[in-house]
């Protein structure tokens, strides 16, 4: 298959998580070229962390908001001598594979909008006053969803299982790249800081209209927002190779 005919495509996912991507873009007949904007690490805080997991039971709902929180926390979970026994609600597609992976079969997750604002427009969240919830992620992030269930009258603690870190710099040509990927909007950030505004001109997939908004209010000129995961992501790019390879059928 060549849909993607020798484009050299940057992948800017942590490497644990970029096989998939960078596999399928090598056997559509690009160059999948690996620079993780973002590097995953347990937690530096056990201690901290083996807190908030006590009497996980406690907990009305557990929610995981990313792959990686599905595998440090279920991990920690797991090493604390409990199970989880409880609803659980995954952010995204990604994240309710993964769970299910770990054989968690109670998973919700939102049918669209896969982000912060599609867990808090389900249903089972609206009414949660007087409730305990446990919320699994790296340390910082967005804080939209616990504030807004503490909102609600909900009792928030958060689990941070795994700790995320920035690259200090890219060893990229970037006269040798043709597109780039990006999956989250700390990632986004952190590569506008480390490149020249010229490669500002480069076609950037993104999969959640968030991130593609953060892009065009810092200059990047060929914002192209895909479906979401990485199939969303080589749709994005099949359709922008096509015409250049039409061209040249």
């Amino acid at each position: 298959m060549t849909k993607l005919a020798g484009r050299r495509i940057l992948v800017t996912r942590p490497n644990h998580q970029a096989g998939a991507l960078v596999q399928a873009i090598a056997a559509a007949g690009g160059v999948p070229l690996l620079h993780p904007l973002l590097h995953i690490h347990p937690t530096t805080d056990p201690a901290g962390l083996a807190a908030s997991l006590a009497h996980l039971h406690d907990y009305a709902w557990l929610i995981f908001v990313s792959a990686n929180a599905v595998e440090f926390g279920v991990s920690a979970v797991q090493q604390s001598g409990q199970r989880i026994q409880q609803p659980v609600i995954a952010v995204g597609a990604a994240t309710a594979r993964a769970l299910r992976a770990q054989g968690v079969s109670q998973v919700l997750q939102p049918a669209e909008d896969f982000d912060s604002e599609g867990v808090l427009a389900l249903p089972e969240l609206q009414k949660i006053a007087g409730q305990r919830v446990l919320i699994f992620r790296g340390n910082g992030g967005r804080e939209l969803l616990g504030e807004t269930l503490s909102a609600r009258g909900a009792s928030v603690t958060y689990a941070e299982c795994y700790q995320r870190s920035l690259p200090e710099h890219l060893d990229v040509d970037w006269a040798n790249v043709d597109a780039i990927t990006v999956t989250s909007s700390e990632a986004l950030r952190h590569l506008t800081t480390l490149v020249a505004a010229r490669v500002y001109s480069l076609p950037l997939f993104v999969p959640h209209p968030r991130i593609a908004a953060l892009a065009q209010q810092q200059g990047w000129q060929q914002v192209r927002l895909t479906a979401s995961g990485d199939d969303g992501l080589l749709q994005g790019l099949y359709d922008w190779a096509a015409p250049a390879e039409a061209c040249l059928s």
